[in-house]
């Protein structure tokens, strides 16, 4: 199944980026997503909150009333300090008990590999910490990222070589296969 999403990483943080409201934002998606459905009635649409995706914070007082739309968080390790899960839960993860969520970009890698930067600095115990909590909760989630020069990268060469968020999320997979 195809999704539609609207914005990848919508932010209104910092002076260069200016100043939204969730009143503002919401009606943009609504008057985007109208559009959408005059082409396409079913295919279910992604709308990310402020934060480059992280807070979905607003949902619980203004969620959107059209049908098939789901909410997109991108919760890097280093959005929130650990203990992580109080956090997500606060910031995006009780919208799960109530509507659709997808976590469309979720990685890591550690400090010494390449591209490492804030706010995907972080070890195997992100890893853990995520898909223990998604499970819980029933998230869907996307590692990012297939390439070798994006980063968190998923494989080091062209080879396919996994990078260590590679190998974590390639074992968990395995894992879930095997059940």
């Amino acid at each position: 199944m195809a999704f539609y999403e609207l914005y990848n990483e919508p932010t209104v943080s910092g002076e260069n980026f200016g100043k939204m409201t969730w009143p503002e934002w919401k009606e943009i998606q609504e008057g985007l997503i109208a559009h959408i459905r005059r082409i396409d009635s079913e295919t279910i649409i992604l709308v990310a909150g402020f934060d480059w995706a992280y807070d979905l914070t607003w949902v619980g007082d203004d969620p959107f009333t059209e049908a098939n739309i789901a909410y997109v968080s991108h919760p890097y390790p280093q959005k929130r300090d650990e203990p992580w899960e109080e956090k997500w839960e606060a910031d995006w993860g009780y919208v799960s008990d109530k509507y659709p969520v997808i976590l469309t970009e979720v990685g890591f890698c550690l400090e010494e590999e390449k591209g490492a930067h804030v706010p995907v600095i972080s070890t195997e115990k992100y890893g853990i910490d995520l898909t223990s909590y998604t499970e819980r909760k029933g998230i869907s989630w996307v590692a990012w990222v297939f390439d070798v020069n994006w980063s968190p990268q998923l494989i080091t060469d062209w080879d396919f070589t996994p990078s260590t968020q590679g190998r974590f999320f390639k074992g968990y997979l395995q894992s879930k296969r095997k059940q």
